[in-house]
């Protein structure tokens, strides 16, 4: 669901510990709408950020299909969660994006970033497209999981151009993977492991490109997900607001 400064709450008690989400996002002040949207499901523990290609119709296209999509289909094979299974769903996702998008002259496609925890607790999967991202935090040690699927990423990693160029700004909305793309590319898919006091965030590129590294780990020390939800959006608005923002806070506490 598309939100503005709202934000989503839920407590899921699992064998090996106790997961409590909550999410949210505003639109900033460069657009009237928002294309992001966020699912933090209502009885399994597992939540899904989507940000829109543009601002237009096939942006909203993309993320009503993928997130819905995304999902039902997560429902559906519960409690069977594993890779094969996950990468259906992807294969599933990239389908139906394409499908919305078939017949219009606009772009129609999103990122795709979520975090799927197994029955037990214990055992977690990233599942990704495009560069909306997911971070861990470990014992206060912030780390990003995710490899952003950008030109951008691709020429700082090999050296084409300094990280504060212009030619690195604008590779960053170069995506070379992303739902709906043409070829349907695979997603990464990553195996995770979930440890009471270790919090995870999903977010979008409002949140990453305009929250520094120290504000989103302050931001995340929080006792409280949705208190780190509204610091972190906050914090975007504050400086500049510049984009869609949104943002998922997953927490895992002992087990009850």
């Amino acid at each position: 669901m598309s939100q503005d400064a709202g934000h989503e709450s839920r407590r899921f008690t699992l064998t090996d510990l106790t997961l409590e989400v909550a999410g949210g996002s505003v639109v900033g002040n460069r657009y009237r709408d928002n294309y992001d949207v966020i699912h933090v499901d209502s009885t399994l523990p597992f939540a899904v950020v989507a940000d829109g290609m543009g601002d237009g119709a096939g942006s909203r296209r993309a993320g009503a299909a993928a997130v819905p999509t995304f999902a039902a289909l997560v429902r559906e094979a519960w409690p069977e969660i594993g890779a094969d299974r996950l990468r259906s769903v992807a294969d599933a996702v990239q389908a139906a994006v394409i499908e919305a998008g078939r017949g219009s002259p606009q772009l129609t496609g999103c990122t795709l970033t979520g975090l799927v925890v197994e029955p037990h607790g214990g055992q977690g999967w990233v599942i990704q497209l495009g560069d909306s991202r997911a971070y861990r935090l470990r014992d206060d040690l912030l780390e990003l999981a995710t490899t952003d699927h950008t030109v951008a990423w691709l020429g700082v990693l090999h050296g084409w151009y300094p990280t504060d160029s212009p030619a690195a700004a604008r590779a960053r909305y170069q995506l070379t993977r992303y739902a709906g793309h043409p070829a349907a590319p695979e997603a990464d898919l990553l195996a995770v492991t979930l440890r009471p006091g270790d919090t995870w965030l999903l977010c979008t590129d409002g949140v990453s490109d305009q929250v520094s590294y120290h504000v989103m780990q302050e931001a995340l020390i929080r006792p409280e997900p949705a208190d780190a939800v509204r610091t972190l959006l906050r914090a975007s608005l504050d400086a500049g607001g510049a984009d869609n923002a949104s943002a998922v806070v997953l927490r895992a506490g002992p087990a009850s």
